[in-house]
């Protein structure tokens, strides 16, 4: 038994692929990256933001009625869907001209 174990130890030790549902949105200099995400229709999402700046951010829409502050060099979790098909909007509402876009597709 302990034989199996240490042959399919290796294999519990790599990391896991991230779910098809996952996704994530980087937030440095003031942008947004992706700018433009498209995910699938109708399915719940799972939506990482990022913060790489040394200021805090809100993740903002109107659109997808969110409304998150994302602390300095900090990450938020975003439940999304499901969408229908369409072009949802976001922003920074710290700063206004940080924009971006989800296409549901």
């Amino acid at each position: 038994m302990r034989r199996y174990f240490l042959l399919i130890l290796p294999l519990l030790m790599l990391p896991l692929p991230a779910r098809a549902g996952d996704y994530t949105i980087i937030l440095q200099d003031h942008r947004f990256s992706p700018a433009e995400l498209t995910i699938p229709a109708n399915e719940k999402i799972k939506l990482t933001v990022k913060n790489l700046d040394n200021a805090p951010a809100e993740f903002e829409s109107s659109d997808l009625n969110r409304e998150k502050v994302v602390d300095a060099q900090g990450e938020i979790t975003v439940y999304i869907g499901p969408l229908d098909p369409g072009r949802y909007t976001y922003f920074d509402d710290f700063h206004r001209d940080t924009t971006g876009t989800i296409f549901a597709r």
